[in-house]
């Protein structure tokens, strides 16, 4: 039976989950799939083309059918909804933020992009300004998406860091941290406010 593009995709999400983005290689795949490697150069070429593709499917999960922003509906709220989503589908896989982030090919990426501009610029906002706030949103959900997928420091890397020392020479962000999350709130919030801050809608609570 011929191998399909889609089993192959399925399968190195699953590969995904279980090893990371690293662990994602031709060889280790088609072993899996019970095949010689070259057979997997019929639907795709290099390890690239695979992770491209693999964004479509992370995307797809949340993004299968994406409307613009509605008549009346503040284009602030659109934008964090729909950035939401895409950190959802992310945060869904191992590594998903690193996927994604890295499928410069996404046509799903890229029509997220577009209908967040339309969006935008349907509400007044100049295209420039469409563009670039669209831009700094997405990129900054990327960032927020990757940090909050890599690993915490092992026993060994805390081992013999100076807690102390590192609050005395940074009062500031220590406190800043410790205030933001004294009253309950979490990651979540952390990226909306983030994100709000980028739109001009946060308010200090």
């Amino acid at each position: 039976m011929a191998l399909r593009k889609e089993q192959i995709i399925e399968e190195a999400l699953q590969l995904l989950n279980e090893s990371g983005l690293e662990g994602v290689t031709l060889r280790k795949l088609a072993k899996r799939l019970g095949v010689q490697a070259p057979a997997l150069y019929w639907h795709f070429n290099n390890k690239a083309a695979l992770v491209n593709e693999m964004a479509e499917a992370i995307l797809q999960t949340e993004f299968a059918d994406l409307q613009p922003r509605g008549d009346g509906e503040p284009w602030q709220d659109w934008l964090i909804h729909t950035l939401n989503r895409l950190r959802k589908a992310m945060l869904s896989y191992t590594d998903g933020g690193r996927v994604v982030a890295g499928a410069h090919l996404s046509l799903t990426m890229a029509k997220i992009s577009e209908v967040a501009i339309q969006s935008l610029h349907s509400a007044g906002i100049s295209l420039r300004e469409a563009r670039l706030i669209v831009l700094a949103a997405t990129r900054y959900t990327f960032g927020h998406v990757i940090e909050e997928q890599t690993s915490p420091p092992s026993p060994e890397e805390i081992k013999g860091f100076d807690f102390e020392q590192f609050k005395r020479e940074h009062p500031l962000m220590v406190q800043s941290i410790e205030e933001y999350f004294a009253s309950g709130r979490t990651v979540d919030d952390l990226f909306n406010d983030g994100l709000k801050i980028i739109v001009g809608v946060y308010r200090t609570i």
